[in-house]
């Protein structure tokens, strides 16, 4: 990730120019430590060496590995300089870039409180070599969590992923990865809840993920043509035969969820352990009724996306749709139409006032929106929509924000909104 890293390959190994110091005029960690220079033999005047060389020998190679370990050591205190350099120019330090984990509802997993999503993005909107300085970006400031899906930019979005993943080598145990099973391919058969797609699509995504297992499979969205109970044992199926650890659901509502837990229930089967739900300043009606009563019923926790909804709340649209902007890509036109409603012109203003309120903490608005679904009960994790590093530095530095929203604030926030969900009044028995 950080250009200059020291390389154990190219340490020096004989002696350096006095004047110049190495390449450059710029010492190594090796010069500057003094390990560049080899250890001198004594030998007597018939060139053969001392008696005392054996002892020599050792201590010196006690001195070597007690030399490397100080060279190691080194190494990362120059690595970590160099991190802070790069975080300081971003104005995100390294106390702002510790990520919190939290548990996926009431599983055991523990994933980051953000996550990077890959729709839109890989293998589509940007390049495979910005996909890549993203993930690293992204896993070298802790987040473990990767979503995409079996239908993002056709399969091309997995691909993508599992190529970087495979690259970059990280230990498979140290990161999650997630899909989606839904839309799988043009035939009858390629998409839906069956048995048969649930198998051979999440076979697919494994293939082009280049993975043994993914941490968690989705099903996408409910499927009216697929029993419940087929869906359920389909994914029991799947984790017992080690091709996924959990399993969730994907825009399911709160009914369907219940049903899918009482079937594995009855059948002793395995329960959803998370849903994925779109949740902003705009709609948050699932988010905050229905999936906190499942998570303390159930134990069903909430992955959400679109924080931004779709760069709406970042404030791009309020002067226009810019030219690079996903509204005016293909296919996003619904976006465009959206942003053009009355309903949309009526967001555009509240966001308008928000920053205001973004401004006086000192923070983007970007960064406060993401902020404001964190503090959502219930929310496990937030996905992460980013096209460069930029943008996915800004987003980070949204856990700075997180701590400064207190309730007096969020009420603040709710009363520009005008839109905080109300649970219906219980009738009150005499």
């Amino acid at each position: 990730m950080f250009a200059g890293r020291a390389s154990a390959a190219g340490a020096a190994v004989g002696p350096s120019p006095a004047v110049t110091g190495g390449k450059g005029g710029k010492f190594s960690v090796e010069e500057l430590y003094g390990f560049n220079k080899k250890p001198k033999v004594n030998r007597g005047n018939s060139g053969k060496p001392d008696k005392s060389d054996a002892k020599k020998e050792t201590k010196e190679k006690e001195e070597s590995v007690l030399a490397s370990q100080i060279l190691e050591a080194a190494r990362r205190l120059m690595e970590r300089r160099r991190l802070e350099i790069y975080l300081k120019e971003c104005d995100v330090t390294m106390e702002q870039s510790l990520m919190p984990y939290r548990n996926l509802g009431k599983s055991g997993l523990r994933i980051s409180c953000l996550g990077l999503g890959t729709w839109v993005t890989f293998g589509s909107q940007i390049t495979d070599e910005m996909a890549e300085r993203l993930l690293t970006v992204a896993y070298d400031s802790g987040v473990n969590l990767f979503d995409t899906a079996e239908v993002y930019a056709s399969g091309r979005a997995e691909t993508t992923l599992g190529n970087i993943l495979k690259k970059k080598g990280w230990r498979r145990s140290s990161y999650v990865v997630t899909t989606k099973i839904y839309w799988g391919g043009q035939a009858e058969t390629e998409r839906g809840l069956s048995r048969k797609h649930i198998i051979e699509g999440l076979r697919g995504s494994l293939s082009r993920l280049q993975l043994d297992y993914v941490d968690i499979v989705f099903a996408n969205r409910s499927d009216i043509n697929s029993p419940m109970e087929e869906v359920v044992r389909a994914m029991t199926f799947v984790i017992d035969q080690g091709l996924a650890m959990y399993w969730g659901t994907s825009r399911w509502n709160a009914v369907e969820i219940m049903e899918a837990y009482s079937i594995a229930r009855q059948f002793n089967l395995v329960p959803p352990v998370c849903e994925q739900a779109e949740y902003h300043y705009f709609q948050r009606d699932k988010v905050e009724l229905h999936l906190p009563e499942l998570y303390h019923k159930i134990g069903v926790g909430a992955m959400t996306w679109s924080p931004l909804a779709c760069g709406l709340l970042t404030g791009k649209y309020n002067e226009g749709v810019p030219e690079r902007s996903r509204a005016a890509m293909k296919g996003y036109s619904w976006l465009k139409e959206r942003l053009c409603s009355e309903e949309g012109k009526k967001q555009l203003s509240k966001i308008k006032d928000l920053h205001l309120l973004a401004d006086r903490m000192n923070c983007t608005l970007a960064q406060l929106a993401i902020a404001w679904c964190l503090r959502s009960e219930g929310v496990s994790s937030v996905l992460l929509g980013v096209s460069n590093t930029d943008q996915l530095l800004e987003n980070l530095g949204s856990l700075r924000v997180l701590t400064q929203l207190t309730p007096p604030l969020v009420a603040e926030m709710d009363t520009l909104l005008g839109n905080k969900p109300r649970n219906p009044k219980k009738v009150v028995r005499s």
